[in-house]
């Protein structure tokens, strides 16, 4: 046990574990895991392994958990042939899930979410024919009778629900789904009882929320999850949301969940950057409107940051998604005192929300078991064995820590003085403050699993023979890529660590080489000081323009990024928009903010040569002269495998993984899920 722990130390944190009375049952605690889709909804054949999924964070002490969204009839899928619960020959698969999670102790409530014209299909449905801009099928508006017929299809998905032993479900009425869509004047033109004024429009989810009571009953949980920031135009004013809430109060809804942004919307809400509780504000701003418990949510991933959120009154209950996809065990650890033993969400979305937009099944960079708990099973361990990993990196250090919760003998070899590897160039990022918390995870976890860590070590094909180990795991990274630029020993030039660390000082003009992530990443490092908005949740909010004092419409009001401290050009060979290639979900983030600091990003750019007058290029076949104070190069890298070659001469076992075995753009993903699974086997 880690020093300072106790067996049980509920006392740190009295509002995360104080129950919530609902009238008819009582949640343990404040912990509401928040709905996200996996893929496992899509397909009954995949609902053993959803069963799995939640029954892992029922017997961790989650309070409550929602599931991914179902559509309550097919106009409402998000895509051909998703997620729906529409029909009785449906409960049977469903009652997997629910008896898997009462077994273990838990609640679920089943989430009930209609597209509308955020649909990937051309049967999608919306308040008016106004198609999304992130879509590209337009939608058919509603005729009055599709609206009641929508609406009793969600009272009847309620039913359906219930009847396959749902403890409640959540009525999605936020980030611009359907029920959003009614809501607004940007996608609602209708001229009927269902649109025109604010009264009119907000007369589809109150129905819903009153005919769906009337379906189940009154021991029966409904969420209704509220749009209370919509940061798009011509959305909800704060007067309207305020009395959405107040009438669904009255419809009968037992819990009010916060929704932040559309998925239109030009603001971050939950990436990285975002700074953590950055949205709790507003949730703070309905309870004084309402008497039942509001729910809020979006980047609260620790034990400390949701005991602060609930203590100073913002809220009576927190949602987390990626945070319990990373640990399973979250609860239970911060509520036995080993809160420094919880794998931490780093908001990275690189495995979960950036894999349900590519259509592949969700999953977690720092917990590759996440969704994967039938699959990625540690084999039974016939022998004790002995050991060696050399680099801890991500890589490293996950194939570490799983040998070593097997009951392997290990010992971890690293040349530098501390553990993290690339991640400590990442958490020195703006905006990737977050990187900092893995290390401490590992940290904690290889002293209490007793791994032997040898920093400042750089490891030997001697040393290593001479250890007598089973096998050697070979995690030494990457090195630089030479970019082979006439001119790149020049004073002016460095790469990507020296810029990064700090151990250069760099001028007032720069040119970045290479628009990777990497690239991307130093050119935010050179472009904000420290400390980042990120840091900050009111310097944070003026620079993205989201208006705290709700007096604009949307909750939108003017960005007012700060002032770059260098000019600076982020450059590629590739043709076409730097930053293209980075990850669905969050690249756009980076591109805007570089956009916000005045970055200029080129494209088919061909390096000449380095001289005293600069960076000399040709883009699109004419010659310029960038004069820059620095050269940056982030132009790639190669595998640092030269240990294991010399290893595997003298027939010594060895692994290679992360970096060391692929050293295509750096993908911690890749590497932390290729090392668990070698682990898991050895």
């Amino acid at each position: 046990m880690l020093a300072g722990m106790t067996a049980i130390d509920i006392t740190s944190f009295p509002h995360l574990f104080a129950p919530l009375d609902l009238g008819f049952c009582t949640l343990p605690n404040r912990v509401l895991m928040g709905s996200m889709h996996t893929g496992l909804e899509d397909h009954a054949r995949d609902f053993g392994k959803l069963a799995e999924y939640f029954a892992a964070r029922a017997r961790g002490g989650i309070g409550l958990m929602v599931t991914g969204g179902f559509s309550p009839n097919i106009a409402g899928w998000l895509k051909p042939f998703s997620s729906r619960l529409s029909s009785r020959w449906q409960i049977r698969a469903h009652r997997r899930i629910t008896g898997a999670v009462h077994a273990a102790g838990g609640r679920i409530c089943l989430q009930i979410l209609h597209a509308g014209r955020y649909g990937f299909h051309p049967l999608s449905v919306a308040p008016s024919a106004i198609k999304s801009p992130i879509t590209p099928f337009t939608p058919r508006a509603l005729s009055g009778r599709g609206v009641e017929r929508t609406i009793h299809a969600f009272a009847r998905c309620a039913k359906l629900a219930r009847d396959a032993g749902y403890d409640g479900v959540e009525i999605m009425g936020s980030e611009g789904y359907l029920i959003n869509q009614f809501l607004a004047e940007r996608s609602n033109q209708r001229s009927d009882r269902w649109g025109g004024s604010a009264e009119n429009r907000m007369c589809f989810p109150v129905e819903i929320v009153r005919r769906t009571r009337e379906m189940v009953g009154r021991n029966f949980i409904i969420i209704y999850r509220l749009s209370m920031l919509d940061l798009v135009d011509r959305a909800q004013a704060w007067d309207e949301i305020v009395a959405l809430a107040k009438q669904v109060e009255a419809a009968g809804a037992t819990l009010i969940n916060s929704g932040i942004g559309w998925h239109e919307a030009r603001i971050p809400t939950i990436v990285t950057s975002v700074p953590r509780a950055a949205f709790t504000w507003v949730t703070r701003r309905m309870k004084e409107q309402v008497r039942i418990p509001l729910i809020t949510t979006n980047r609260i991933n620790l034990p400390e940051v949701a005991e602060d959120v609930l203590a100073r009154g913002d809220a009576d209950m927190v949602s987390m998604a990626r945070p319990l996809l990373a640990d399973p065990e979250w609860v239970a650890k911060a509520r036995s005192g080993r809160g420094a033993l919880i794998n931490p969400c780093i908001a990275c979305n690189q495995a979960c929300l950036d894999h349900v937009f590519e259509n592949k099944r969700a999953s977690c960079l720092m917990n590759p078991r996440a969704c994967y708990e039938t699959e990625l099973v540690d084999a039974p361990v016939v022998r004790k064995k002995r050991f060696a990993v050399v680099g801890a990196g991500p890589a490293g250090l996950a194939a570490a820590t799983t040998l070593a919760q097997r009951g392997h003998v290990v010992t971890l070899y690293e040349q530098s003085d501390e553990i993290g590897g690339q991640f400590n160039l990442a958490k020195r990022i703006p905006g990737k403050e977050e990187f900092s918390e893995p290390m401490r995870y590992w940290g904690n976890l290889l002293d209490e699993l007793g791994v032997e860590v040898r920093l400042g070590v750089r490891a030997d094909a001697a040393t290593l023979q001479a250890g007598s180990f089973d096998a050697v795991v070979i995690a030494t990274g990457v090195t630089p890529r030479d970019p082979r630029i006439p001119g790149q020993d020049h004073p002016m030039v460095m790469g990507y660590h020296a810029a990064v660390l700090g151990t250069r000082t760099i001028g007032k003009r720069v040119a970045i080489i290479g628009a990777g992530g990497i690239g991307f990443d130093v050119a935010e490092f050179l472009t904000q000081d420290a400390p980042s908005p990120t840091t900050d949740i009111a310097r944070w909010t003026r620079e993205w323009g989201v208006d705290t004092a709700l007096e604009h419409r949307g909750g939108l009001d003017k960005p007012e990024a700060e002032a770059s401290p260098r000019e600076v050009w982020l450059l590629q060979r590739t043709p076409g928009r730097p930053g293209k290639r980075l990850n669905k979900t969050t690249g756009w983030v980076h591109r805007a903010a570089l956009k916000a600091k005045g970055v200029k990003m080129l494209g088919g750019v061909r390096y000449e040569k380095i001289d005293d007058a600069g960076l000399h290029v040709s883009i699109d076949g004419s010659p310029q002269t960038l004069s820059v104070d620095n050269v940056v190069i982030c132009a790639g890298q190669e595998s640092n495998r030269a240990l294991a070659d010399e290893l595997q001469a003298p027939g010594v076992a060895v692994h290679v993984i992360g970096g060391a075995d692929v050293a295509a753009e750096l993908d911690a993903k890749r590497a932390i899920a290729q090392a668990t699974r070698l682990a898991a086997n050895l």
